[in-house]
């Protein structure tokens, strides 16, 4: 499976979305960054090639020998990203998926609409347009009106409410730390376990234990959450 996360909007979780959500569910398939000045997931600690919107050629060899890829196109090369596609003919059917994400300002949900009627006037169909609604408060219908008003109206994408990313600390706290939640998960260390064998460790070592461990505990529903939005998309 080769999916695209585009917006021409920045700021609405791609990377995130790249590192977090697709990449432990796609066997940690490969992942291209399509961005020359912004952070990409390798900031997470994840491996990523990283390749200016211009080099599409570069791209689309590359694409062709794998099965399975994310690529995460950044908003300040998504037009030579779209110029690409356009220069090489059908090449959107190198895709199987172009996911957008979005947030709920309504900046956001705007260019999100520009971005859904882009791709659909290049000929993709409805079900391989699919969209990831990001800090989520309560409740994408409330919150994201214009957007699934406009694909109820329009059929040119897919926006099933329950691909949902709920609104965490958990994700600036792991930017901050350059961890995944997988990686996270994957840490067996008991933090519990090392302050009670440690009583005479320093108040530093102490609350980056308390810290840990209490980030682990958040990480587990927030998995679920990533886990239920996976199969939502690609069920």
């Amino acid at each position: 499976m080769k999916i695209a996360i585009v917006n021409y909007t920045g700021t609405v979780g791609k990377t995130t979305i790249a590192a977090h959500l697709l990449s432990p569910r796609m066997g940690n398939a490969p992942i291209f960054a399509i961005e020359s000045i912004n952070e990409t997931a390798a900031g997470l600690g994840v491996n990523v090639e990283q390749i200016k919107g211009d080099k599409f050629r570069e791209l689309f060899r590359k694409l062709f020998a794998l099965d399975d890829a994310i690529i995460d196109v950044g908003a300040s090369n998504i037009e030579d990203f779209l110029d690409g596609m356009v220069k090489f003919d059908e090449s959107h059917l190198e895709f199987d998926y172009f996911l957008i994400p979005l947030t709920s300002g309504t900046k956001e949900q705007k260019e999100t609409i520009s971005m859904i009627g882009t791709l659909s006037d290049f000929g993709i169909p409805a079900e391989k347009i699919r969209l990831v609604f990001n800090r989520v408060d309560a409740d994408v219908a409330d919150e994201f009106t214009h957007v699934v008003n406009y694909v109820k109206k329009e059929k040119n994408a897919t926006a099933n409410t329950d691909a949902a990313i709920f609104e965490s600390e958990l994700f600036d706290a792991l930017g901050v730390k350059k961890l995944t939640v997988e990686a996270l998960l994957k840490d067996e260390t008991d933090y519990k376990a090392l302050l009670k064998s440690n009583p005479e460790a320093s108040e530093r070592e102490k609350n980056v234990w308390g810290d840990m461990h209490g980030l682990k505990a958040l990480a587990r529903s927030v998995n679920r959450n990533l886990d239920s939005v996976f199969s939502t998309l690609f069920k």
